[in-house]
């Protein structure tokens, strides 16, 4: 509707013979106030100091000689405000067009671009805690909605299996190992040999330097050395995984820090000879001369005593993924305080004469009730298994509470779908940037902004449906709306098309959260305001129609945030 809108405005300024800019193109816009009408356009203030005229008056002659049909009235408002309220005909016309839609009137983008999104990335043999949820959660959000725009969308799952913890803990397999713990808990196995000798080279400085030796022998290729490695990361893996299957989130590739171990020598020698990198007190780094920001900022990529670091290895990894994919653009979901890395690895990449465009989507922490960063009593980090069990238990007895009779096999699967799907919720319904209390009442609430509330419109929606003795057929053909709650219930419907193309502009899948709950509110008005089941003819179809579409919107944008629909709660 806006590109409708948009196509008759700018005829009325053709047919007006404006001395326009070169290019200039009105926009429509969602209005922010519906009592003025559903979109509204800023076009006459825009170009009135331009043209020296009065606003309003250009608004005026706009109006005149706009040509609407039967699409929307428009009216001025304010100083200059084009204010478009769409007419019921319309609305009935692009319900019935969505209802034969299986996009819901959500376009594809163009052009079509190959997306790396680098996200979640835990490290070998540590369990994943609470931090590791934003990154997941929302890179697989980011990952789904670009994916539906059409998008060819590569996962890739860039986990820490390198580096200097790996002497510590090649050290505690071989001298401090439960067999029956690793098989019981590989990873909570692994994180205890390795927190116990971190601890005693804290005490002793002779185990600190076997354990340096042992990495050594790692990355010299000693044999007994890379068995151990490779079984910690294929445990640490089949752990992780299992986390990945209960939040339904997936990964194309798992291709690691190791994966890139023999391309950082070539790298190096490669920038020094193209002299986008130079030495610099033994070691080789980058510097930013013509970067006002990152001036007095380089960037090493290989120690004085021939190490390499992780922006050697970024590096070296921005290099495959144009090499291997083609990449157009590659988004980073990690943390803020990782901030200037990135401008320093994106940096360092065009200078050497690589321009994939790249995202650093970062963001903010999750908090305890003290609004302190989200610990265990004891200090440590909350374990991301533990959010989930304990997310999924509290799921299960409020649906007990409500649904006593319900059989305990369905009750676990549903809490599971209602759990999990309120832990992404809460993440997802935030500014990415936002510091937000994790809460688990008001999570888990089935009234107010929860994924509870959202999943529980989707039931109510479908047992509409299950009470229809007979079944129905939907006529796309015999709509009619009358009241305003069908009105506005159309509205946010049609909205869905509007609002996910919009979602990767700054990287917001928030706004598809809010405009969830927003239909959701406008479903439940809509529901009390006007019977379904009682109503009949060409009423109750209309109707029918609008319940239809609310579901599948629902449906949709619910699975576009990684979130289940059940068919019960």
């Amino acid at each position: 509707m806006i590109q409708e809108l948009e196509n008759a405005l700018n005829a009325a300024l053709e047919k007006l013979k404006l001395e326009l800019p070169s290019g200039f193109r009105a926009q429509v816009d969602a209005a922010a106030d519906l009592r003025f009408g559903d979109y509204q356009a800023n076009t006459a203030m825009v170009l009135a100091k331009r043209l020296g005229m009065n606003p309003r008056q250009l608004a005026t002659q706009i109006i005149e000689a706009i040509d609407l049909g039967e699409l929307a009235e428009a009216d001025i408002a304010g100083p200059g405000f084009i204010n478009f309220r769409i007419t019921k005909i319309a609305w009935c016309q692009k319900l019935a067009e969505l209802l034969g839609d299986d996009r819901l009137g959500v376009a594809l983008a163009e052009p079509v671009q190959t997306i790396v999104v680098d996200f979640s990335a835990p490290n070998v043999a540590k369990p994943m805690h609470v931090g590791h949820i934003r990154s997941t959660i929302i890179g697989e959000s980011l990952a789904r909605i670009a994916g539906f725009l059409g998008h060819q969308v590569i996962k890739d799952n860039h986990i820490g299996d390198w580096g200097t913890q790996f002497g510590m803990i090649i050290h505690g397999w071989k001298t401090l190992l439960d067999q029956d713990a690793l098989d019981a808990d590989p990873v909570a196995e692994l994180l205890r040999v390795y927190r116990s000798v971190n601890s005693l080279c804290g005490e002793n400085d002779d185990i600190r330097d076997i354990c340096k030796k042992e990495l050594v022998k790692l990355q010299g290729g000693d044999q007994e050395n890379l068995e151990i490695w490779s079984k910690c990361v294929e445990l640490s893996k089949a752990g992780l995984q299992g986390i990945y299957d209960r939040l339904d989130v997936s990964f194309d590739y798992w291709y690691g820090e190791s994966f890139y171990n023999d391309r950082l020598a070539p790298l190096v020698d490669k920038m020094i000879a193209n002299d986008a990198a130079r030495e610099s007190d033994g070691a080789i780094c980058v510097f930013f001369d013509d970067d006002e920001k990152l001036a007095d900022k380089p960037t090493i990529v290989r120690k004085a005593d021939g190490g390499f670091l992780y922006a050697t290895t970024d590096l070296a990894t921005i290099d495959f993924r144009v090499e291997k994919w083609g990449a157009d653009q590659i988004w980073y979901v990690v943390g803020a305080p990782q901030q200037l890395h990135f401008q320093q690895i994106f940096a360092a990449t065009r200078k050497r004469g690589l321009n994939p465009e790249m995202q650093h989507i970062s963001f903010g922490s999750i908090l305890g009730e003290d609004r302190k960063l989200m610990k265990t009593r004891s200090g440590d980090n909350v374990q991301l298994v533990d959010v989930l069990e304990e997310a999924v238990e509290r799921a299960s007895k409020v649906i007990e509470e409500k649904n006593p009779d319900m059989p305990v096999t369905e009750r676990a699967s549903i809490a599971e779908i209602v759990g999990i799907g309120a832990v992404k919720f809460a993440e997802l319904s935030q500014h990415r940037m936002t510091d937000y209390v994790f809460n688990w009442d008001r999570m888990l609430a089935l009234q107010g902004d929860t994924a509870p509330y959202l999943q529980y419109s989707s039931v109510r929606v479908n047992s509409i449906f299950r009470k229809l003795e007979n079944g129905v057929e939907l006529d796309a053909g015999r709509l009619k709306i009358t009241e305003d709650g069908e009105v506005h219930l159309a509205r946010m419907i049609v909205r869905f098309g509007e609002v996910v193309p919009s979602l990767l502009d700054d990287f917001r899948p928030n706004l598809l959260a809010n405009y969830l709950l927003d239909l959701a509110k406008a479903f439940h008005s809509f529901f009390e305001a006007c019977p379904v089941l009682k109503s009949e003819g060409e009423t109750q179809n209309t109707r029918l129609v609008l319940c239809e579409l609310t579901s599948r919107v629902l449906v949709k944008g619910l699975e576009l945030l990684g979130i289940e629909a059940p068919e019960r709660m």
